[in-house]
């Protein structure tokens, strides 16, 4: 069975404390919007690598492809 988008989000929501977390798809290609304390001062590939550890075998086995835009709090609330 194909994972949902809510599923997606849960599976994130579930490791990464979110202040925003959105997740949109299809079935194998989705996209999410990650607002997480944790980002703070790391790079866009640490930002990731943060997500991918989260998510786990399931990036291997279940999700085909995610697309995500990582962001700080205040990069979100700069976005206005």
């Amino acid at each position: 069975m194909l994972p949902t988008p809510e599923d997606i989000r849960g599976y994130i929501a579930a490791g990464l404390a979110c202040e925003t977390l959105e997740v949109t798809g299809d079935g194998s290609h989705f996209e999410a919007l990650i607002v997480s304390d944790a980002f703070a001062g790391k790079r866009l590939i640490a930002r990731h690598q943060i997500v991918y550890g989260v998510l786990g075998e399931r990036m291997k086995q279940e999700i085909h492809a995610l697309s995500m835009r990582t962001l700080t709090p205040e990069e979100f609330k700069a976005l206005g």
